[in-house]
């Protein structure tokens, strides 16, 4: 008999949601973790007296009690509601551009068309007609997705829209560059500008957050990860920390099992892997066992980019220094698109978006009293970190931690006088953190020809092999989440 049913490598938001399924249902389980805590980027770390979320910006997919999105049900599934506590945020985001913009939108369809239609007002008509574009999309969308053979014709607007970038769709409605940068910002939260993304994506944004409401966790991601990884224990399951896998033990095309990094091998009949696919099938695996065309596929794929992130602790309450929005996109121009995709290859932080999040204005209780904290974000490629001497690392990280602060400053003027505790993330962290190739933390990038419409299938080339996480999912923590719980119930048919 083997040692377990299933073995999860990663507890990441995919194998925790997994493996909490499988012990659920009454299998065997064990998931392994590298790191001394779960969660992978759903985690926090603390720095003086403050707790710093890591990734989590807006959590969608909750909806309501009374109008429950997919997440809440899922997370209802578990039997983990009652460990949390959700906030509802009243925005969306402020897009900010110095001398030039300053919108908040409210999370709510009405709201976002009148904000706009007062500050475009000669573009009145295209706001409303772009809006019920996104609306009208993403029911096609997801009608779509759920039934795919329905008659031909039934989805004009995916015929008309789905092969469309999200710049394409915002030249065809409005002509003001500065209202397009406005719902264009949205990007920062995929990582492909609009010229590159798939318009679905945006609008699929748009869609989930003004109808399911972004919330907020109280404790941050981290409390969401742990009471996941409690459920799967009082289901029995077990978990290793400071361990992760070595090597996906393969016989005659089927699974057989994990050898870990301190050299046990443990058996299992199911192995559902948390790490990247380039990890999972490189790495883990290796070339032998797994047939050439499946490399040949995911060479033609590109890897996400990172994060550069400044984590602040501020010594006094968000209403002091004027923040009211819990995220701001702070624009350097109304460019959304080719220069700020060339922004993300380089090291120099100058003139980058930054997606500015500040916790306590949606929960005042975040920070310890008469305090608060911000996370500073923008996109970069690992590759140009990896090539900075060791020497000159804490050189280039806090000299470009320092020019964000700047842009922030833009918005914010009291900012970095209040700064009390400061820590800086670049894509080499993620790395180390994640072990993701490059740092990526939006798995691999979801450019038109590799968007949902395109998606490779989810067999896998190893039998009793499955995936969860954003390589296989639409990045997010929704989406991540979501994908362990498919995995698992992939499994649970098989087991019939």
């Amino acid at each position: 008999m083997q040692d377990y049913d299933v073995i999860v490598i990663g507890a990441g938001n995919g194998g925790l949601s997994a493996a909490a399924t499988l012990a659920q249902n009454g299998m065997r389980v064990l998931i392994l973790e590298r790191h001394n805590i779960p969660g992978g980027s759903a985690t926090s770390f603390c720095r003086g007296r403050f707790e710093f979320e890591v990734a989590l910006h807006q959590l969608s997919g909750m909806g309501t009690t009374e109008q429950p999105g997919p997440l809440r049900s899922m997370l209802g599934r578990l039997g983990v509601l009652e460990e949390l506590s959700f906030v509802e945020m009243p925005d969306l985001y402020r897009a900010f551009i110095p001398g030039k913009l300053d919108v908040t939108l409210p999370a709510d369809r009405a709201g976002v068309i009148e904000i706009l239609q007062e500050r475009f007002p000669g573009e009145k008509e295209a706001i409303q007609k772009f809006f019920e574009l996104v609306y009208a999309y993403a029911v096609e969308l997801y009608t779509c997705l759920r039934n795919p053979s329905a008659a031909q014709g039934a989805f004009p607007l995916l015929q008309r829209y789905a092969f469309k970038s999200a710049k394409d769709v915002l030249d065809e409605f409005f002509t003001d560059p500065l209202l397009k940068a406005v719902p264009g910002a949205y990007w920062g939260f995929i990582g492909l500008t609009p010229d590159r993304l798939s318009f679905s994506y945006l609008a699929i944004l748009f869609f989930t957050y003004i109808e399911m409401k972004p919330c907020h966790i109280k404790g941050g991601s981290q409390a969401l990860s742990n009471a996941i990884l409690n459920a799967f224990l009082a289901h029995g399951g077990r978990i290793r920390f400071n361990c992760g896998a070595r090597k996906i033990l393969v016989e005659n095309g089927a699974v057989r099992g994990v050898i870990t990094e301190d050299g046990d091998e443990i058996t299992s009949r199911f192995v559902v892997s948390n790490a990247s696919k380039i990890t999972t099938f490189v790495d883990l695996i290796g070339r032998e066992h797994i047939p050439q065309k499946f490399f040949d596929d995911m060479r033609g794929l590109s890897q996400s980019p990172s994060g550069f992130c400044v984590y602040v602790g501020l010594d006094c309450e968000p209403a002091e220094m004027g923040i009211d929005a819990s995220t701001t996109f702070i624009l350097p121009d109304e460019d959304i698109s080719g220069k700020q995709f060339k922004r993300m290859k380089v090291l120099d932080t100058e003139n980058d978006m930054v997606a500015f999040s500040c916790y306590d204005v949606a929960d005042p209780e975040f920070s310890p009293p008469g305090a608060c904290q911000a996370v500073l974000v923008t996109l970069k490629y690992g590759e140009p970190w990896m090539r900075v001497p060791p020497a000159q690392y804490a050189h280039e990280k806090y000299r470009c931690a320092d020019a964000m602060i700047r842009q922030v400053e833009k918005v914010y003027p009291d900012f970095r006088g209040h700064m009390e505790e400061v820590e800086v993330a670049t894509p080499l962290t993620f790395m180390r953190y994640l072990g993701t190739p490059g740092g990526s933390i939006y798995g691999f990038e979801q450019y038109m020809k590799d968007s949902l419409f395109f998606e490779q299938p989810r067999v896998s080339p190893v039998k009793g092999l499955f995936m969860a996480g954003g390589w296989v999912a639409n990045c997010g923590f929704e989406p991540t989440l979501m994908s362990g719980k498919s995995a698992a119930g992939a499994i649970l048919r098989m087991e019939g």
